[in-house]
């Protein structure tokens, strides 16, 4: 079957089109189906449909299923969209050091990161930005938003050429992963919950283990902060943890900057500050060998704009 599936990828004939519909499936893949794919590719899911068909009318392969099971590669997809991602690499390096032997930094990159970066005021993540297309004008950035989750499988197959996500741990044998800043999670519940007008005396561990509460599908079901929760609900992205949290059905950690606004506005309340707090470190991660000179030039403009939070 590997010798099939190599002869009909090598039998296609690699323009600009086909190039599309394989980073299409690259994302279908990456994103877990076609409805999950559809914010990333900025496409209906009608349309990634119709690429797809597409692209196993061109190979003459059946690449995954879609029905009420959900999203399924078949054991050919498999193999097409591990040698899409060898492509796709190699288009990069080949770009990258054409760009290199032409004294300037040309090609694309792949930026990962998780989301509540825009209120961090450790980071000015858009003026790094900035910094970065200063440096590098002719690199085309393509940038995503993930779990972090998400993020370490994109490092380790290649769909991420450089990362900003927070408790890297496995990946910094295999990448040069740099910290960078901490970020401060503290506890929080809404208008309207029944704890957001007990005083924070009576919020024992046990009283604060007995309401639902919200986590993130990416983190055990553990103690946190000696509390051990009853989860109810999961999300990976801090934005459907505020949701939540709104609903005045959960409580659930925040990072602090992300929730001072509605703290501010008193819609939200942080619970027992005191002790119910921890904090993620946050890392650069890209390739530890022969990184790209535009993965190395982003890492060095997130470093450069990167402060400590006033105390």
């Amino acid at each position: 079957m590997i010798n099939k599936v190599r002869h009909r990828v090598l039998n296609l004939s690699l323009g600009d089109a086909e190039l599309r519909l394989l980073r299409v499936f690259a994302s279908v893949v990456q994103h877990g189906g076609f409805s999950a794919a559809q914010s990333a590719l900025g496409m209906t899911q009608a349309t990634i449909s119709t690429h797809m068909r597409h692209l196993e009318e061109r190979l003459g392969l059946r690449l995954c299923s879609r029905g009420r099971s959900g999203f399924q590669m078949t054991d050919e997809g498999r193999l097409v969209y591990e040698a899409a991602l060898e492509l796709f690499g190699s288009l990069e390096k080949f770009q990258s050091r054409i760009g290199e032997a032409q004294g300037e930094l040309t090609g694309s990159l792949s930026f990962g990161t998780v989301d509540a970066m825009i209120t961090n005021h450790a980071l000015d993540l858009q003026g790094a930005l900035a910094a970065f297309h200063r440096a590098a004008p002719r690199v085309h950035l393509e940038i995503d938003v993930a779990a972090p989750q998400v993020l370490h499988q994109g490092l380790l197959n290649g769909s991420y050429q450089i990362v900003l996500m927070p408790s890297v741990g496995s990946v910094m044998p295999h990448f040069r992963s740099q910290p960078v800043f901490s970020e401060v999670q503290k506890l929080y519940c809404a208008e309207g919950h029944p704890l957001f007008i007990r005083p924070d005396a009576d919020l024992t561990d046990e009283v604060l283990g007995s309401q639902s509460f919200a986590g993130r599908t990416y983190m055990l079901n553990e103690t946190i902060c000696g509390v051990n929760f009853t989860w109810a609900a999961a999300t990976p992205h801090m934005e459907g943890t505020l949701l939540l949290l709104l609903s005045g059905a959960y409580i659930g950690f925040l990072p602090d900057h992300y929730a001072e606004e509605w703290v501010r506005n008193n819609r939200l309340r942080v619970l027992a500050p005191e002790r119910m707090h921890f904090e993620d470190m946050f890392h650069i991660a890209y390739p530890r060998n022969k990184p790209s000179r535009a993965a190395e030039t982003l890492a060095q403009a997130i470093t450069a704009n990167t402060q400590a939070v006033p105390a």
